[in-house]
């Protein structure tokens, strides 16, 4: 079978069978294509390679200047692909079987703190009333104050909060459900002021015809029909640097982040912030308490009258 036909042959179980998200599809579809592309300048197709092809692949990427996380990565996509080839009987082996994953650093993840995110939502909702002169812009400004008020609320997932329904602002619910990766189903509160900050971005998309049939929360003119996370990400860095901070330092994940974190360190539970975010594994959740961690020896190293 050539690569192109096997590699749409995956996608399509990936799909229908373990429900992968659209943007996972296309993440899959970039890595195999990839070394699909390199093997066949090796002259074999990707579906005949044997563990050396696999093996100069990662040496090439690697050249390419990409991190080991991302060729890590890389080799993940391959070895689901070839041991779907081998359930299939495409394959009788599986060329990536004998190789290493490239050893990677967990690198810790940033995080607001808590007097940043209240300054940052504190100008978003500023900005809701100094934008009143102009229809569009007051718009945009109640649609940012809404999305960050659910997402540092929330914890969703930047994929998961541009493309929520607007049934969940119309039901008054103090709860979400959520679809997030692998079509699995969460349930997370919501604050009230990320309810006000919602009826109050409702009341003005309602009042716009072009907007106001939509199935989508936060509508927009795009292939999805709702606004795209690049929009969010551009929208939020601005309001960072009109709030005073560090907007390299700021992005939807970010805050993300600062949620799971903040609930840690007020008490939470490790196992309810896991369901939160939506994590199937423990370990993903755990990167937090490392955040803690790191966060408690530098107050010792800077404030304890003994420390080194």
């Amino acid at each position: 079978m050539r690569a192109a036909a096997a590699i749409e042959t995956f996608l399509e179980m990936m799909s229908a069978e373990r429900g992968a998200a659209q943007n996972t599809l296309d993440s899959y579809r970039r890595d195999l294509e990839d070394a699909a592309g390199f093997s066949v300048a090796t002259g074999i197709q990707l579906t005949f390679a044997e563990p050396g092809t696999i093996r100069s692949y990662l040496d090439d990427i690697a050249g390419r200047g990409y991190a080991a996380t991302s060729q890590a990565r890389r080799l993940s996509a391959l070895r689901q692909f070839f041991r779907f080839l081998y359930m299939e009987n495409i394959r009788t082996d599986d060329p990536t079987s004998t190789l290493d994953t490239p050893k990677k650093d967990r690198a810790l993840p940033k995080i607001l703190s808590e007097s940043d995110v209240e300054k940052l939502l504190s100008r978003a909702e500023v900005e809701t009333f100094d934008a009143k002169s102009s229809s569009a812009v007051h718009l945009q400004a109640l649609r940012l104050h809404a999305l960050l008020e659910i997402l540092y609320a929330t914890g969703l997932r930047v994929s998961e909060l541009v493309g929520l329904p607007v049934t969940v602002a119309r039901s008054d619910n103090r709860f979400l459900m959520v679809r997030g990766k692998g079509s699995k189903d969460r349930v997370v509160p919501l604050s009230g002021k990320a309810r006000n900050a919602m009826a109050k971005y409702l009341a003005v998309r309602d009042a716009l015809p072009s907007l106001s049939a939509s199935v989508w929360l936060f509508p927009a003119i795009s292939e999805s029909g709702f606004l795209a996370r690049q929009v969010f990400a551009r929208e939020l860095k601005g309001l960072a640097a009109r709030a005073g901070l560090k907007t390299s330092a700021i992005s939807p994940h970010v805050l993300r982040h600062a949620f799971a974190s903040h609930l840690l360190q007020n008490g939470a539970d490790l196992r309810a912030v896991q369901q939160l975010l939506g994590h199937s594994d423990i370990s993903t959740t755990q990167i937090y308490t490392h955040v803690m961690e790191e966060r408690l020896h530098q107050l010792v190293t800077e404030h304890h009258p003994l420390a080194d």
